[in-house]
C-alpha cells in the first residue's frame, strides 16, 4: 500500500516541489474565501511571512490592510 499523496511537511521544514505548490494553492483558496494571512499560517503551520510569500508565489493579489473607517458615535 504505497500511497502517492505527499504528506504535509512539518512546521519549520522547507517546502519544496509539489508540496510547496499544493500548500500555496491551499493558502490561495483560503485567502479567496476571506481568511486572513495570519489564520492561514496557523492552519498550514507556517509563519505570517512564509504564508505571505506563498500567496504571492500563487499569484494572489493581497487585500488592503485593516477595515473600514468608523464614524464617531453621536
Amino acid at each position: 500500500m504505497n500511497d502517492q499523496t505527499p504528506t504535509p511537511p512539518k512546521p519549520g521544514q522547507q517546502l519544496r516541489g509539489t508540496a510547496r505548490t499544493t500548500t500555496a494553492q491551499t493558502a490561495a483558496d483560503l485567502y479567496a474565501q476571506g481568511c486572513t494571512i495570519r489564520s492561514i499560517g496557523q492552519q498550514i503551520g507556517r509563519s505570517y511571512g512564509a504564508t505571505r510569500a506563498l500567496l504571492l508565489e500563487a499569484g494572489v493579489r493581497l487585500r488592503a490592510r485593516g477595515g473600514g473607517i468608523r464614524k464617531a458615535a453621536a
